[in-house]
């Protein structure tokens, strides 16, 4: 079990309820009307905040979760700063706080870009991009994806340009890469070592990485990841904020993640 912001609003909520149907039972159980102006200030406090940590933790466990981006692994298509929203029900129904999922709907395809609890430290979450789906064989050598023995296609977009706190991504090589059907955008860090080598994804599995090739530590490091740690997909940026540049990105809210 992880103690996160999940845990705290299942145990506010709990409280709160308990506190606050304790009373109407008590009420009940003497024969006693409700009267706002007798009600003990616990109990109050308890009414007030119980509607709203419930309904926070409903939306936060079954419809949408926001996270905020910290690193420059997943640029450009995420930059540091953006604030995004992600779906908590695509994967499946989880219950919150022990992430039991109690009803499969779909499953994640090669593209998505996806929020996990780290395998090694689940109380951390990464976000990255799905590449090799349970079964798949993926290779990456001399900066170029393969999967299941099929170049993955790749066209240079020219010298990056990057901003605020992810200017140090300056003259990176700009790429479009059609993964399968699904086109985005990468960098790559020409003339810099990263891993290479052959993965075969286990079942149940999914091998990610960055959209930041050269910067980002992903599945060629330290495996894949288990189903059990997905947490959503992401697929909007509601906010972006980077004070080393211009504040508020406005032309980056709304944008719809692909």
């Amino acid at each position: 079990m992880d103690y996160d912001f999940s845990f705290f609003l299942a145990v506010a909520t709990l409280v709160t309820g308990v506190i606050w149907g304790g009373y109407l039972l008590v009420l009940k159980s003497t024969g006693e009307v409700f009267d706002e102006e007798k009600e003990p200030l616990l109990v109050e406090y308890a009414r007030s905040f119980f509607p709203v940590v419930l309904i926070v933790l409903l939306l936060r466990s079954f419809i949408a979760e926001p996270f905020r981006i910290p690193s420059a692994s997943m640029m450009p298509t995420l930059l540091i700063g953006d604030f995004i929203l992600v779906n908590k029900f695509t994967y499946g129904i989880r219950l919150p706080v022990i992430n039991k999922k109690i009803i499969e709907l779909n499953e994640p395809q090669r593209g998505d870009i996806v929020v996990f609890r780290y395998p090694k430290d689940p109380t951390v979450d990464y976000i990255k991009r799905v590449i090799g789906l349970p079964g798949d064989r993926v290779a990456y050598h001399d900066k170029k994806l393969h999967i299941n023995g099929v170049p993955i296609n790749q066209v240079s977009l020219g010298r990056y340009q990057g901003v605020g706190q992810g200017e140090d991504m300056t003259g990176n090589e700009h790429l479009s890469e059609d993964l399968t059907g699904v086109e985005h955008s990468i960098l790559i860090r020409n003339g810099a070592a990263s891993a290479e080598g052959v993965y075969i994804v286990p079942k149940g599995s999914y091998f990610v990485m960055g959209d930041n090739r050269d910067n980002s530590n992903d599945s060629r490091y330290w495996g894949t990841v288990p189903e059990e740690n997905l947490v959503g997909k992401a697929f909007f940026i509601w906010m972006s904020w980077d004070w080393q540049h211009e504040g508020v990105g406005l032309d980056r809210i709304g944008t719809v993640l692909k």
